[in-house]
């Protein structure tokens, strides 16, 4: 509690002396300011941190997909558009909409959409013999660190003029991060439940970050 009065204490101090400088002194002073900021905030969300130094909550753990043990087959439209084909699958798996597996005919993995399947065709002998590349679980994008996207600076921008610096995100990506910041409920994927999310303040200065802002006011008002 003593650093956070002595930090507030001083921006008061800075705040004041801020004032004197010119536009361009400020605009200076502010373009540093943001500049640093996005750096630090996000370094943190990289740690996978709130400003208040706790984890984020973790990621909700995903059902594992339904595997089955035996070939399908079954008529599907070429790309999904296109004409019929008839689909001989094994070693498949279904995961929420799709159904992905070793597609014979096309000689690798292919993922198909449960519901543009035309119709379910019978399956001989002959077929059930046929050999057929496995499918194997591969490490999920699910298991990396979350946010890697938004916290790169295509998405997490700064700004100054000699009134303020900010950091934020832009375009559609500020959304995401605005249900994440503060625990709205959204859907995971489009018409799909909407589900409530974790609080992850992905924005937000912690006191170190306070008291880089002041080293960086102060020596430029004691150059």
């Amino acid at each position: 509690m003593d650093d956070l009065k002595a930090v507030e204490d001083l921006e008061a101090i800075a705040s004041t002396m801020l004032r004197d400088l010119s536009p361009a002194g400020q605009r200076s002073v502010m373009r540093r300011v943001a500049r640093d900021l996005r750096k630090s905030q996000s370094d943190r969300i990289k740690s996978q941190k709130n400003p208040d130094g706790s984890a984020f909550e973790a990621r909700r753990k995903k059902r594992e997909p339904s595997m089955g043990n035996y070939t399908v087959r079954f008529l599907y439209p070429e790309h999904g558009i296109g004409p019929a084909r008839a689909v001989l699958m094994k070693s498949w798996r279904r995961d929420g909409p799709l159904l992905t597996g070793y597609d014979v005919e096309a000689g690798g993995i292919r993922s198909f959409f449960w519901d543009k399947v035309i119709r379910w065709l019978g399956v001989s002998p002959e077929d059930q013999n046929k050999g057929g590349g496995k499918i194997r679980n591969r490490p999920a994008l699910r298991d990396r660190d979350m946010f890697r996207k938004i916290r790169s600076s295509r998405y997490l921008r700064s700004g100054a003029n000699e009134r303020e610096a900010w950091i934020g995100f832009i375009g559609g990506i500020s959304r995401i991060a605005k249900v994440h910041q503060e625990g709205l409920k959204d859907e995971p994927a489009s018409g799909q439940k909407a589900v409530t999310y974790a609080v992850r303040e992905l924005l937000g200065m912690t006191l170190a970050e306070r008291e880089d802002v002041l080293d960086i006011v102060f020596k430029h008002l004691l150059r």
